[in-house]
């Protein structure tokens, strides 16, 4: 093992090194406290261990170049904010296994090892920022666990790496999450405004979820769907609701969801436990970002499928979807028609990666409206102007005793 301009808080551990190496079998073995303090690095060129006793606080960098294994405390100082775990895989596939999470601050996965480089058995929590360099880190063959917590993030996900299994996200911001199958990245999206202990657990299967949930036992108005795919999303903790967004893809999704079709639309579908039947969920679909978008209102497994839809305008609620806030008095703000006859209402604005932009309650188009600033409740750059682009906009309202709600894309030009 090497150390460099680092701090070990336990002489046990280097007279286990140092003295018995040959009795390791091959190990780095941790059983006191070990501490990697900011700005210094350690690496490891051997299997990982830090024992049931073992407390492993790194605000530094640590390499591993083998497997890891954690029955112990692996951990980073919260005020430091720091720490770095880089698993650099040179021998081959690296097992992460363990009976107690490991806890990381910032953590890069780079394994050219055929794939999947990643076998993950133990739990894993990041807080900070994951970059997936190369190497699929499967969690579905083995049990294991990938969570990011509050305010947690990742970057660099694609085909050459994501997460094969799990993903688990708390807090209340928007996420995309780093999923996919056999070597295919196909992520699914949420955005939320709860509370910061909300938690959602997402997965994706590149396999027909017709033998467990039946095709032919669904809603009327769904057509056709997907049989090639489909995503578990699950609220795990609390009870907020959330907007689900999933994508296509030409590889991956039938071709024959994909063929416009007069009175057919691409919305996203649920199996209902509580029916035994796939429900129509809704959704807006975005060709140049090949996405549907919808609020969903349960949770479990998703797919997208074909629905048959009529062309039935609201006769009192019209949706001007053109936005041009240049103070020409043309278009400067969102114009809903005949909103005010529904003064319970609520309209939600969210931008083209699922983050919402812009929230209120009554709105009348005139003291509560959407002018192009991310402000209200918003989530977003608040007070500011936002890009020219596309937009996702949730209108709710209460029309005599029952709930309606409307959706659609707006675009906000200069």
């Amino acid at each position: 093992m090497h150390y460099k301009n680092s701090y070990i808080g336990s002489i046990f551990l280097l007279i286990v090194l140092f003295v018995f190496p040959q009795q390791m079998h091959g190990q780095t073995v941790n059983t006191g406290t070990m501490v990697i303090t900011k700005g210094t690095e350690v690496s490891t060129l051997f299997n990982f261990e830090n024992k049931t006793s073992g407390d492993l606080i790194n605000d530094g960098s640590f390499y591993i170049y083998s497997n890891w294994h954690n029955d112990g405390l692996v951990s980073f100082t919260p005020e430091i904010g720091s720490g770095l775990t880089l698993f650099q895989g040179r021998y081959g596939k690296q097992r992460i296994t363990g009976s107690m999470p490991s806890e990381f601050y910032d953590i890069l996965l780079d394994n050219p090892a055929q794939q999947p480089a990643f076998e993950l058995s133990g739990d894993i929590m990041i807080w900070g920022r994951a970059e997936f360099n190369n190497g699929i880190i499967d969690g579905n063959d083995f049990g294991g666990l990938v969570s990011f917590q509050s305010e947690a993030s990742h970057r660099k996900v694609g085909d050459h790496s994501f997460v094969d299994g799990p993903v688990y996200k708390e807090g209340n911001e928007n996420f995309i999450y780093p999923i996919g199958d056999q070597e295919i990245f196909r992520m699914a999206s949420i955005a939320k405004g709860g509370e910061i202990s909300d938690g959602y657990t997402a997965q994706y299967f590149l396999q027909n979820s017709n033998a467990q949930h039946p095709h032919l036992n669904k809603e009327v108005i769904i057509d056709l769907i997907d049989d090639a795919e489909y995503w578990v999303v699950d609220r795990t903790v609390g009870n907020s609701d959330i907007v689900l967004t999933l994508s296509w893809d030409e590889r991956t999704t039938p071709s024959e969801l994909l063929v416009d079709k007069t009175g057919q639309e691409l919305h996203i579908v649920r199996w209902d436990d509580g029916s035994q039947m796939w429900v129509d969920e809704g959704g807006v679909s975005n060709e140049e970002q090949r996405i549907v978008t919808t609020a969903v209102s349960g949770f479990g497994v998703f797919t997208l499928a074909k629905v048959l839809v009529e062309d039935t305008p609201e006769e009192n609620l019209i949706v001007y979807n053109g936005l041009s806030p240049n103070g020409d008095g043309r278009n400067d703000f969102f114009y809903i028609k005949g909103i005010e006859l529904y003064p319970d209402n609520t309209v939600e604005i969210y931008n083209r990666w699922g983050v919402k932009v812009f929230e209120t309650k009554g709105y009348d188009n005139q003291t509560s409206r959407f002018d192009g600033y991310s402000h209200g409740r918003a989530t977003f750059n608040s007070n500011e102007m936002l890009p020219v682009g596309t937009y996702f906009y949730i209108i709710k309202y209460k029309d005599g005793n029952s709930m309606r709600d409307l959706s659609g894309y707006l675009y906000i030009n200069q």
